[in-house]
């Protein structure tokens, strides 16, 4: 069995909010393996629901572009090591270029290979930056929507903290320089950013991934003592609600409760007289999926915890 650090138990209760032994258990049978150590603590009902690895931060900025002619975006992400230096001029004009690089670059591309403004790559010009800054700086994603009669609309929350695209198309004649649907795209950006959306509808989520919510659901049932016969009911009703929180068009609006995405979507093609849909989206939080070297000692706390 692998050596467990304290450091695994820390990102395993910023994750969970578990227990430190609860956590401590899980990763031992889990062998180490973080991800597995979360499904079993969800398994054990040890937590409610558990952070992505996104939860863990990471410096730097998310950026957005959007053509003059509304029919094209993109969401970029830099990082870089320190909060300090993510407020540098010289990374934040770095950030503004890598946005201009990805507004013509093709779907897909491979950014760092990408001609930078005033000469050289992308990923020349990110070298140079970091023996400038004495941070590593990494280019780490983005993400191109387009869309035919319609409109994508880009948000970014929190200073670049956030950062989100929304691709909605209309058939109807001028139905994008009406108020009301530029309030819709408006909102619905500001909705994905807010409620952390994993799929556009319940049809994106693979048979796959909702087995293992069951498996989730009910491996918890079973830690309360339901009787197994009585849990094939509960655990479709709780798969149902899972589906309406990381489904964005299934989610209650936060700007008009009580009201669906996919209700809000529907007036909105009675206001404008044609059809709207809602063919894309792209969310980026900063740092996701990037686990960022602690400061703390993790076994002085625990101490202190334990009154010594």
């Amino acid at each position: 069995m692998s050596q467990i650090s304290m450091q695994q138990v820390k990102e395993l209760r910023d994750r969970t909010q578990a227990g430190l032994n609860d956590c401590r258990s899980a990763l031992m049978e889990s062998s180490g393996d973080m991800e597995k150590a979360v499904e079993i603590i969800l398994k054990k009902g040890l937590a409610k629901s558990a952070k992505r690895a996104g939860a863990v931060a990471a410096e730097g900025e998310i950026a957005a572009w959007i053509a003059a002619d509304g029919q094209a975006g993109v969401l970029v992400e830099v990082n870089i090591q320190t909060d300090f230096a993510a407020r540098n001029d010289d990374f934040k004009a770095f950030v503004q270029k890598v946005v201009d690089v990805a507004s013509r670059a093709k779907a897909g591309a491979d950014l760092a290979a990408e001609p930078f403004p005033g000469g050289g790559t992308v990923e020349e010009q990110r070298q140079a930056l970091v023996g400038k800054l004495g941070e590593n700086i990494i280019v780490r994603r983005w993400e191109r929507l387009t869309v035919d009669g319609g409109k994508v609309h880009a948000y970014v929350h929190m200073g670049g903290k956030v950062g989100v695209l929304v691709a909605v198309q209309s058939a109807a004649a001028g139905a994008t320089q009406k108020p009301e649907f530029a309030k819709f795209v408006d909102d619905l950006a500001m909705q994905a950013a807010a409620m952390s959306p994993l799929w556009l509808s319940k049809a994106e989520v693979s048979e796959a991934a909702q087995q293992k919510q069951r498996e989730i659901f009910d491996a918890q049932l079973a830690e309360e003592g339901k009787p197994e016969a009585a849990r094939p009911k509960i655990i479709e009703g709780k798969l149902a609600k899972w589906m309406k929180e990381v489904c964005l068009l299934e989610q209650e609006s936060v700007i008009e409760p009580g009201k669906t995405i996919e209700q809000l979507r529907a007036e909105l093609g009675k206001a404008v007289g044609g059809d709207v849909a809602v063919k894309q989206f792209a969310r980026f939080q900063l740092g996701e999926g990037i686990e960022k070297p602690s400061g703390d000692d993790f076994a002085a706390e625990v101490a202190k915890m334990a009154g010594n």
